[in-house]
């Protein structure tokens, strides 16, 4: 299909005023959403549409696309960090885990939802490939589903498939899937990833966020056996640990025998590890952080990284430099979790300075996205803050432990006072 006949199609289909929705990161259909952001203004007609935005991958969306279209979001990482520096992204400070019952009561309109699917199946089914998450539940509740269809878009089991009746508009797409970028870890990211490897168990269920620190942490797991996963976003270190016989999923309470996934986020390897795997299943929101799922699985390692910590334990992990740069996102829910499975470890992993600043700090300088009621382990290169069961003034004590040297004695200063604030002892 042509570039003006996929336009035409589009224009009878968009509305003005219509929220869009797609695919985050690796599974935004590039063809569609680029046909969009090219004929913006012939399918607002005049008038204003909206879109919701995920993580980035490509760099489709620019702020010159504001003239049309308002975006909101969870999350501001990546391509879409210009967005929230020009100040056309409106953010969404929710739990993920919120964000399908937001979509279903109506709270968060869904009118058409951009899809990247796979070829179909001997039932003519298309898998969502890539992504389940929130797709679902918005699909249920669009006007309009349209889908582009690649070959390099892996057949993955679980959650929903679709047939070409439930589509608007099924083309072939132009584009392959995005690959995830990743960057060597460097020696601070090594030394975390040893940390926090030396804690996790053999036979433990594995959930870890985005970007290279997590997956420095997974490369330092070679060495484990019967690891399961559970997790939002699936790295190629997923893939990498499954290949060498370490991810067996063997000892998982829950699903035992089967890795459980969100979204793919890696390269080709990752992807073509998963197609038709009977041993992956990507499960929607709603599955993979269900506080009572997370609770039920065995030795559930959760592992999740920030902008920045305080001496108490509040965690930072939305706004660096006063720049909307991450998110709420499902950390909360996923350290929740740990906590509550029976042997579980929830982590929060991050470098002790950036840019010679330190990221252990008196006083966060963002908002508070996970509160200091829910830390548990904390750890930076220079070793790891046990904080459960832990009063103020030995959080401030260990906390201090792991910052940089140099900013140690500056942060014993500021603590004295800040438990003086508070009303803590300082021993």
């Amino acid at each position: 299909m042509s570039q003006d006949a996929l336009g035409r199609q589009l224009q009878a289909l968009v509305r003005p005023g219509d929220t869009l929705w797609w695919g985050q990161a690796t599974a935004e259909p590039l063809t569609l959403t680029r046909a969009v952001a090219t004929q913006r203004q012939a399918l607002a007609r005049g008038g204003r549409l909206r879109a919701f935005v995920g993580m980035g991958a490509s760099d489709t969306l620019q702020p010159a696309h504001g003239d049309t279209f308002d975006f909101f979001g969870y999350a501001a990482g990546g391509p879409h960090r210009a967005l929230a520096q020009a100040g056309l992204l409106d953010i969404l400070p929710c739990h993920y885990s919120q964000l399908p019952g937001l979509i279903e009561d109506g709270s968060l309109p869904a009118d058409v939802v951009l899809l990247q699917v796979s070829p179909p199946d001997a039932q003519g089914r298309h898998s969502l490939g890539l992504a389940q998450e929130y797709l679902p539940a918005a699909v249920r509740r669009a006007r309009v589903v349209i889908g582009e269809v690649h070959a390099d878009v892996p057949w993955t089991h679980g959650g929903m498939s679709l047939q070409a009746g439930d589509f608007a508009l099924l083309i072939d797409a132009r584009h392959p899937p995005l690959d995830q970028a990743r960057s060597a870890p460097g020696p601070a990211e090594q030394a975390i990833a040893s940390h926090v490897a030396g804690w996790i168990e053999d036979g433990a269920t594995l959930q870890v966020g985005v970007g290279n620190l997590p997956e420095a942490v997974l490369a330092a797991l070679h060495g484990h056996r019967d690891l399961g996963l559970h997790s939002g976003a699936v790295g190629d270190g997923i893939a990498a640990l499954a290949e060498a016989g370490v991810l067996t999923h063997a000892r998982k309470s829950l699903d035992t025998g089967v890795g459980i996934g969100g979204i793919l986020m890696g390269s080709e390897r990752l992807r073509r590890w998963a197609h038709r795997n009977p041993s992956l299943q990507l499960r929607e929101t709603a599955y993979t952080h269900h506080p009572e799922v997370l609770a039920a699985c065995h030795r559930l390692a959760a592992i999740n990284s920030a902008v920045e910590v305080d001496l108490t334990g509040q965690v930072n992990a939305e706004v660096a430099g006063g720049v909307y740069v991450g998110a709420v996102g499902g950390a909360v829910d996923f350290l929740r979790g740990a906590a509550r499975s029976r042997g579980g470890l929830p982590v929060v992993a991050l470098p002790a300075t950036a840019r010679g600043v330190s990221r252990i700090v008196a006083r966060l300088s963002g908002p508070v996205s996970t509160p200091r009621s829910d830390a548990g382990l904390i750890v930076t290169e220079h070793g790891v803050a046990d904080l459960r069961g832990q009063t103020l003034s030995r959080r401030v004590k260990r906390l201090i432990d792991i910052a940089a040297p140099e900013h140690r004695e500056d942060l014993e200063r500021q603590a004295h006072e800040l438990l003086r604030q508070q009303g803590a002892a300082f021993h």
